[in-house]
């Protein structure tokens, strides 16, 4: 058969129902369904329409969004409209017409106590929910049938966005419990927020049935005392069945909960723990040690547990669970060395040897964080045919998302330059010179970098093992974001800039080596001083076509961007990018950059950030026009903030209409009232467009705090 003969109706139905299922649902059923008889039938095939994520249509509106509810109405059993912020709460009314819905999720989705009662009673066949607290709600509210509706759920997942239980005490038979904590101590009026809840009989969770819990937090007090709340009544009682218990709370101090021994030997005593993740103050090596004994888990986070890590490596290398090849993600932020605020060794830094019997031993491991710990290659002991770690990361022949610190890279410091940087100089010299400057040097295109080195065996050796790698984040030691989401564990948990000197000799060839790793679809990197010129950067673009995630924060020298030629040229390649995150102290926004932007046709979301850096309106607008499929363009620069306001405005009166998932947000980075700013903005974007800080290699249920 001649390829010109061949047409969508000469397909098999399996292809073809292969075909549909890249297209968008309300596409799918308002337009494709309407061509042929064939067509319209396979369009309304069971495997299409069973399960439906709404949750990046962002072109549809409330009219397409309700049509599309009508003709779904019969056929879904799961629907997500998780981030859909934009719909209208009688839009949202519509889901009562899916009346055989099982797992409904509408986070961030604006839905009332009321609207959210009516859907309760409508959907009587519902064992999954997952929707936000707000300030508002008020479970009085809920009626009797969707009090019913609730003591039939089985998996729950609730944000929390004000002091409240939810719906927790209706939900009597859940065996999944999900809690996002994101209260602020105070309110955008500057008024404290109180933590006092009424409790009663009717109004304490009890979970006789739970067999998985997990709570991440949000920086405050008020979030850490409420998950003490939720948590009372496991120090009563510890539910028979449970086998999976996530809690994750930023910042250096957690408080204490005296249950946390209890639970560890409750957890080690069945012997199905599927994932743990406790934080620092909640554990002993005893207790971990009983609370792994005899498992075999899946998931398991040590982020910033000093402490623990000899006991970790022990259970996980001499016998202390049952098998350690079931486990696939594992989280060793920070572990092997307490904050730089405490008394940390200079010698305590991952050993490549050990290492590499982790990856014998688990050889499964899809995820791994080394995010905040540190190797120095030219200072391991044992020096003489030492295995870089690099090299023993390459064992993890399954990895497929990996976070290393910029110092993991490097193959050492030059001898010369150290000994050049710590010799005493003669008194006389110090009598004379001038006092140094405050900052890192300017780069000087025909100086050799003082300590960026370009030898890459160790990383190849890495990628050579790590074919897979999809996600790939690259931190330097002392990165912080100007503008974090949880800015005060950020502040807190990082070490002072420049510290590292081994993170320098990473640059533009270790960047050039990554092209190496064909199926990349994120990447992060930030904090890398040693990446001057950027040529790394296009080369990567070259060769990683699909490429999806970018982001980028202070590379080279935070005083000039020396790399900008090679951010355009960059841009240019990066054809099949969603995401861009940029983040430069003096990143300069103008019409060469947009246009460089404007490459990238599949642009979904856009976050810059640049304390001195100047944007172009007319530039900004125009890009805006020539990539339609942008939803989400947020600029924190610096600019007075009638410009800022100016150009949000321009951007939004003239897009919203035909964009109605469009998200703008133009502020001075340095205004007082940015905080207030900030909580604006729908959390759901925030975790969406990595906004602020990088997140962590790690799978959905496990938090990278």
């Amino acid at each position: 058969m001649s390829s010109a003969s061949v047409g969508m109706s000469d397909l098999s139905d399996e292809i073809v129902l292969c075909i549909l299922r890249h297209v968008p649902v309300c596409d799918l059923l308002t337009n494709v369904a309407n061509v042929c008889q064939k067509l319209h039938t396979l369009c309304y095939d069971k495997t299409l329409l069973t399960n439906v994520r709404l949750s990046e249509e962002y072109l549809a509106d409330d009219q397409l969004v309700r049509l599309t509810l009508k003709l779904l109405a019969n056929h879904v059993q799961s629907l997500s409209l998780n981030s859909c912020y934009w719909l209208s709460g009688s839009t949202l009314e519509q889901l009562g017409r899916c009346r055989g819905v099982t797992h409904l999720d509408v986070t961030g989705c604006r839905l009332t106590s009321l609207c959210l009662s009516r859907l309760l009673s409508s959907l009587s066949s519902l064992r999954s929910l997952a929707f936000d607290v707000r300030p508002c709600f008020n479970s009085a509210q809920l009626s009797s049938e969707a009090v019913d509706s609730l003591s039939r759920l089985k998996e729950l997942r609730q944000t929390l966005c004000t002091p409240s239980y939810g719906v927790v005490p209706c939900c009597a038979q859940l065996r999944k419990l999900m809690l996002q904590f994101d209260i602020p101590d105070v309110t955008r009026e500057g008024v404290g927020v109180c933590c006092q809840l009424m409790v009663g009989q009717s109004s304490v969770p009890h979970y006789e049935q739970l067999e998985e819990f997990t709570a991440r937090l949000a920086p405050g007090e008020v979030n850490q005392t409420l998950l003490l709340l939720y948590l009372a009544v496991f120090s009563v009682h510890i539910p028979k069945h449970l086998r999976v218990f996530l809690v994750s709370i930023p910042g250096p101090s957690p408080a204490h909960w005296p249950a946390a021994p209890s639970l560890a030997k409750s957890l080690g005593r069945r012997g199905d723990l599927v994932a743990l993740q406790l934080p620092r103050t909640w554990l002993d090596p005893l207790s971990l040690k009983e609370a792994l004994e005899g498992n075999s888990p899946k998931h398991l986070s040590f982020s910033r547990c000093p402490a623990l890590w000899p006991q970790v490596f022990q259970s996980l290398l001499n016998g202390g669970v049952r098998d350690a090849a079931q486990l696939v993600s594992l989280n060793l932020s920070g572990i092997n060395h307490v904050p730089y605020s405490e008394c940390r060794s200079v010698e305590d830094q991952l050993a490549a040897g050990t290492m590499s019997q982790v990856a014998a031993a688990c050889a499964n491991v899809k995820h791994l964080n080394l995010m905040h710990t540190h190797y120095h290659h030219e200072c391991s002991p044992g020096l003489e045919g030492e295995t870089h770690l690099c090299a023993s990361l390459g064992g993890f022949k399954h990895l497929r998302s990996l976070t290393l610190p910029a110092c993991a890279l490097s193959d050492g410091v030059k001898t010369n330059h150290i000994s050049a940087r710590h010799s005493a100089p003669s008194l006389l010299f110090l009598g004379l010179k001038k006092a140094p400057r405050v900052g890192l040097p300017n780069y000087k295109p025909d100086s050799e970098p003082s300590l960026a080195g370009d030898s890459t065996s160790g990383l190849a050796s890495l990628i050579a093992g790590c074919r897979f790698l999809e996600t790939l984040e690259l931190i330097g030691p002392g990165f912080a974001s100007a503008l974090p989401r949880l800015e005060p564990c950020t502040r807190a948990s990082v070490e002072p800039r420049g510290m590292c000197a081994w993170a320098r000799g990473v640059g533009d060839a270790h960047l050039a080596a990554l092209e190496a790793l064909p199926r990349l679809r994120r990447l992060t990197l930030a904090g890398l001083p040693g990446v001057l010129r950027g040529t790394g950067l296009v080369q990567l673009a070259r060769q990683c076509r699909d490429l999806r995630v970018l982001s980028l924060a202070n590379l080279g020298s935070l005083k000039t961007v020396n790399y900008t030629a090679a951010l355009l040229e960059t841009l240019k390649q990066c054809t099949q990018l969603q995401e861009l995150r940029l983040e430069q102290p003096h990143l300069n926004a103008n019409a060469s950059f947009f246009e460089a932007l404007s490459s990238c046709s599949r642009l979904q979301r856009l976050c810059l950030i640049s304390r001195s850096g100047a944007f172009d309106p007319v530039a900004a607008e125009t890009f805006m026009e020539r990539c339609c499929q942008v939803i989400v363009c947020h600029m924190f620069m610096g600019g007075t903030l009638v410009a800022c306001r100016t150009l949000q405005k321009s951007l939004l009166d003239r897009f919203s209409a035909e964009r109605s998932a469009l998200s703008v947000v133009i502020y001075p980075l340095q205004h007082e009232d940015l905080p207030s700013v900030i909580r604006g903005i729908p959390l759901t974007l925030l975790d969406r467009i990595t906004l602020f800080q990088s997140h962590v290699a790690q799978p959905p249920h496990l938090s990278p705090m």
